[in-house]
């Protein structure tokens, strides 16, 4: 088994590599959210899941925010995080089942217990396995830590990579987190940025499809949308799998929380990145 620190592949370039100018970006995310109240009926509700996008800071940090406040006056025993390969092809889901990931706000450490039994829950065997390569130059889950590290700092995580996003891999790769994360207080995070390169109006109309499934907490529709247009969320698979997983565990609760693009913050409205922030749990009516 890998025991290791993952070095951070992308602090400094895509967000501050330095702790304080770090926690200072993140703080001023947090306080734009802040102001934006939200659905009321989130507060003090049970909390199992996160979608959350992962692009550089300046762009999706605004958008994550709004996901991870949801943090505050929660306590969790795990963060199981899951999210697309952008670098290396391969079948199924690649763990780093012991160490820890570097950051510049200190290294998160990987529970090795719940990633050894997310690894024994898998339904297929070989479907969940050691890859380190598909980790090395990975930003879809390390572009959740600044959020994690800030807010939960003892917080251990279980870093989770899927390959190709076949409707079987996510379905498999949900029914081991909910079976393996029964009794556990865990939070899944599901990465993912939505449609890219298109005009702003494009990418709305695309980005509405997968956000309807969202909020409407359809798991089978997402899944019929990607096999569609994959092209819809470059993390549609680890999506899936997430919601599956949450509604494995008795959430039955979706909230948008908030959606923008990369135009937003560069201006130019052309060729953009769409950005979604949402919730799953149980939640006040």
């Amino acid at each position: 088994m890998t025991s290791q620190v993952r070095k951070a592949a992308v602090a400094g370039s895509w967000y501050p590599g330095t702790a304080t100018a770090l926690a200072s970006a993140v703080d001023r995310y947090l306080a734009a959210a802040d102001r934006d109240t939200g659905p009321d009926r989130i507060a003090g509700g049970d909390l199992a899941a996160l979608i959350a996008p992962h692009a550089g800071l300046m762009y999706s940090g605004p958008v994550a925010a709004h996901a991870y406040r949801l943090l505050r006056e929660r306590v969790f025993d795990v963060a199981v995080l899951v999210g697309p390969s952008h670098f290396v092809g391969f079948d199924g889901v690649s763990i780093q089942p012991s160490g820890g990931f570097e950051t510049p706000l200190g290294v998160v450490p990987i529970d090795a217990d719940t990633a050894s039994a997310i690894i024994s829950a898998a339904p297929v065997s070989g479907l969940i396995h050691e890859l380190p390569a598909a980790h090395g130059r990975e930003h879809s889950l390390e572009m959740q830590l600044p959020f994690l590290a800030h807010l939960a700092p003892r917080l251990p995580i279980v870093p989770l990579v899927m390959g190709h996003q076949t409707a079987d891999t996510a379905r498999a790769l949900g029914d081991a987190l909910g079976t393996a994360l029964g009794g556990r207080r865990a939070l899944l995070v599901a990465s993912t940025d939505l449609s890219h390169y298109h005009d702003a109006a494009t990418a709305s109309r695309l980005d509405a499809v997968v956000i309807d499934c969202v909020a409407r907490f359809d798991v089978a529709g997402l899944q019929r949308t990607l096999d569609a247009r994959p092209e819809h969320a470059c993390g549609g698979g680890p999506t899936v799998a997430v919601m599956r997983a949450a509604w494995l565990a008795g959430a039955r609760d979706a909230v948008v929380l908030n959606y923008a693009d990369s135009g937003d913050v560069s201006g130019d409205k052309t060729a953009v990145v769409g950005y979604l922030a949402a919730a799953l749990g149980t939640f006040a009516p």
